[in-house]
């Protein structure tokens, strides 16, 4: 696991992977900005609408504003995963074949391309696994709210789950002989390997390459995997 982890950041300076990052980081701050400033005029209307202005607030002019500019800025900070996953998932296929194009020049001739309909098929199933993970979380999140870190901790835990299995599904889709076919990675496994990446998305800045970097050890783990299913 980890010395795919490893692999996979020697390969996040090579020009192919950079092009990448860089056209999905633009990307995922433009969607971001976006939804800031839809976000920041949502809130600044509803504090109006709520009757909160600056003459009964007895504060200076635009401080309604910054208000709303606080809220999406904590919103942002739990947002910015979920943004950042999206975006990944417009890119993912292009870090998995630049990964095998180097190193696993066999896996890259023989995979496939998906038709639209798996695509869907697979970003639903992803999607339903998210509700239903997080409707099955939010009962102990509520218990844990006292705690100060339950929550994170439960939501980081959630995260490795659900990130676990998305990150081999990328790389697993493209090579998948038939819908009915082993796993290539266990339970243990993907847990581990989403859990790497969950923590790496709490972590300023480097949760900009975490997605990409989950993406290529996802990549490396399972090629490496096939050739010697004893790796870990």
């Amino acid at each position: 696991m980890l010395s795919a982890f490893a692999l996979a950041l020697g390969q996040m300076t090579e020009p192919r992977v950079l092009r990448i990052w860089l056209k999905s980081l633009v990307a995922a701050l433009a969607a971001f900005v976006m939804l800031g400033a839809a976000g920041w005029w949502l809130l600044d209307q509803a504090l109006a609408w709520a009757g909160l202005t600056e003459a009964n607030l007895a504060a200076p002019e635009g401080v309604r504003g910054l208000l709303a500019a606080l809220g999406v800025l904590l919103g942002g900070v739990v947002l910015w995963r979920i943004v950042a996953l999206a975006v990944l998932q417009l890119f993912a296929d292009e870090v998995v074949a630049a990964v095998e194009a180097q190193h696993y020049p066999s896996a890259a001739a023989s995979a496939r391309a998906l038709g639209w309909h798996e695509e869907l098929g697979a970003s639903l199933r992803g999607a339903g696994r998210a509700l239903v993970f997080n409707a099955l979380a939010a009962p102990l999140v509520l218990v844990l709210l006292f705690t100060g870190v339950g929550p994170a901790v439960v939501f980081t835990l959630v995260n490795a789950l659900l990130l676990g299995r998305e990150l081999q599904d990328m790389v697993w889709l493209r090579h998948r002989p038939t819908p009915q076919s082993i796993e290539p990675l266990s339970k243990l496994e993907r847990f581990g390997l989403g859990l790497i990446v969950a923590l790496l998305l709490l972590v300023p800045v480097i949760n900009f390459i975490a997605p990409f970097l989950g993406a290529a050890a996802a990549a490396h783990l399972i090629h490496r995997k096939e050739a010697n299913p004893h790796v870990l």
